[in-house]
């Protein structure tokens, strides 16, 4: 059983350091070997790529664009009318995932509009994200990346996202059924949509392409005060064969390097993979 790789989610490590560079730089120095950014098109992709190699770090994640937060917006994936600007911000995507050597894009499905009855939309939305999806697959199969869906919990962090449990993913993923599109596996989310993570992680590894992890309900580090026992996920991990990422996807509750003592000591117990693709 080879132990886990874990990347740095920069977009929430290192909030005390003002922009991604600096953060990435962070992350090198922590002895992180990968790094994940949820949207990096405020930055030129050449400089966060020369930042990354200097840090010593692999850029393993990105995140389409949300579309317009103004209007609250969070992604577009699966939004009625917004097609063509879904593909637009899959195109810029597809530049930064090229130039920072980044091999994953998740796909953001996005919310219910607004003032819209989720059950009545459902199927519409649905419709759309399909027809995304499968033109999404066809563009990034041309450059050999990997699209992944990521539910997102609607109880807590987003009440509007159209998919919020691995089910719904999973369904949409086999009406789909292109292999370089894969399940985004947050076990925030599915702890607090879903709960059974021994049976769901069992059941959902093989459609998974990345894994991330914050405790709950708090979405601190894995070893601050919570529901989950971090030590028992990583064991079943690795024991169901888990090769991708796990990405550090919490809000630290302090010094974001003195709360890394629970990879620390993970890494003097398991020890450090060599990070790749």
């Amino acid at each position: 059983m080879a132990p886990l790789r874990f990347s740095a989610n920069v977009s929430w490590l290192f909030p005390e350091l003002p922009g991604l560079p600096a953060r990435l730089r962070a992350a090198g120095s922590s002895g992180f070997e990968a790094a994940e950014v949820a949207w990096p098109y405020a930055e030129p992709p050449e400089a966060l790529a020369r930042t990354a190699r200097e840090a010593g770090l692999r850029l393993v994640l990105i995140n389409t664009p949300p579309g317009d937060r103004e209007k609250g917006e969070m992604g577009l994936g699966a939004v009625p009318g917004r097609q063509a600007a879904f593909r637009e911000g899959l195109e810029q995507a597809v530049l930064y995932a090229k130039a920072l050597g980044c091999p994953r894009i998740h796909l953001m499905a996005g919310r219910v509009p607004q003032g819209a009855d989720r059950a009545a939309v459902r199927s519409e939305m649905e419709t759309v994200f399909l027809e995304n999806l499968r033109h999404a697959a066809g563009v990034l199969a041309q450059e050999s990346l990997v699209g992944l869906l990521e539910p997102i919990n609607t109880r807590i962090t987003d009440p509007q996202y159209f998919l919020d449990t691995p089910q719904q993913a999973a369904a949409i993923l086999q009406k789909v059924g292109r292999p370089n599109l894969q399940l985004q596996m947050d076990l925030f989310h599915w702890q607090i949509m879903d709960g059974n993570l021994t049976g769901n992680i069992r059941e959902f590894l093989p459609l998974v392409g990345h894994v991330q992890v914050a405790q709950v309900p708090g979405r601190g580090e894995p070893d601050s005060p919570g529901e989950l026992n971090f030590p028992y996920l990583f064991q079943l991990l690795e024991d169901e064969g888990y090769k991708g990422f796990v990405g550090c996807e919490y809000r630290p509750q302090g010094d974001t390097v003195e709360g890394l003592n629970w990879l620390r000591s993970y890494w003097d117990r398991r020890g450090r993979p060599q990070a790749g693709r």
